[in-house]
């Protein structure tokens, strides 16, 4: 899963599902996600199919939800041998969640469904984000516009895949600096955060009471705060969370 520079074409943001596949299993069962930085070949001897190591971060909104998703990945029958870091693995792997922790993970790369991204002209330049039992990926597609429902229904087919395009840009476009902080939110935080805005909470005078934001997400009030404060501080300043 190692990062590709991207070119000129299109950019495209996927939304993902495809068999197989630990990080899928694991986020749909738990609370949290997975980023997916980079792959390392990892050849053993006396073994027919090599395996891969992965360097992924696990992030969720407590230290109790974290645990429960690295138990849920070491359960999974498609994970091998997972080896937690004490310390963060280089720089720039920032994690959307309260509480993260890096790892690597040991597996077949036979579930992979990168090599049949790139198969068909999807090239990934950004870590693939995984939450909510599905995968989200930045690429760009440096063949036609035109050809990219066809590229699409051949990984689908290929994969065994459900993909959808989320968002589709020209290849000199960048996604739009309000989406980059609110990717750095957890996915409680930023349901929050787009509710009190949609109900006014941010208008001068204020639409709604935390009081009444409180009982329509079912949370105590302090439980809501603290929700607010968090994501209004990685929107002002996105690499607070770090």
């Amino acid at each position: 899963m190692g990062q590709a520079q991207p070119g000129t074409g299109t950019r495209l943001t996927l939304d993902l599902w495809h068999p197989n596949c630990w990080a899928i299993e694991a986020t749909e069962k738990t609370s949290g996600g997975v980023l997916a930085h980079a792959i390392y070949n990892t050849p053993k001897a006396n073994v027919a199919t090599d395996s891969v190591n992965g360097l992924f971060t696990a992030f969720a909104d407590s230290t109790e939800d974290l645990e429960e998703l690295l138990a849920a990945i070491e359960d999974s029958p498609h994970s091998g041998e997972l080896l937690e870091l004490q310390e963060r693995f280089g720089s720039g792997h920032a994690a959307p969640g309260n509480v993260v922790r890096e790892f690597f993970l040991e597996y077949d790369p036979s579930d992979m469904v990168c090599p049949v991204l790139l198969q068909h002209g999807f090239v990934h330049s950004e870590p693939v984000r995984i939450e909510g039992g599905r995968e989200y990926w930045q690429v760009s597609f440096a063949n036609e516009r035109a050809d990219i429902e066809s590229a699409l229904d051949g990984v689908r087919a290929d994969a065994g895949a459900e993909v959808t395009v989320e968002r589709i840009t020209s290849g000199d476009a960048r996604r739009p600096e309000r989406q980059r902080r609110l990717d750095a939110l957890t996915p409680t935080q930023r349901d929050v955060f787009e509710l009190a805005r949609e109900r006014g909470y941010y208008e001068w005078p204020r639409g709604v009471s935390t009081r009444d934001l409180a009982a329509e997400l079912d949370v105590s009030k302090t439980t809501l705060l603290e929700h607010l404060r968090k994501a209004e501080a990685k929107l002002l300043d996105p690499q607070a969370h770090e």
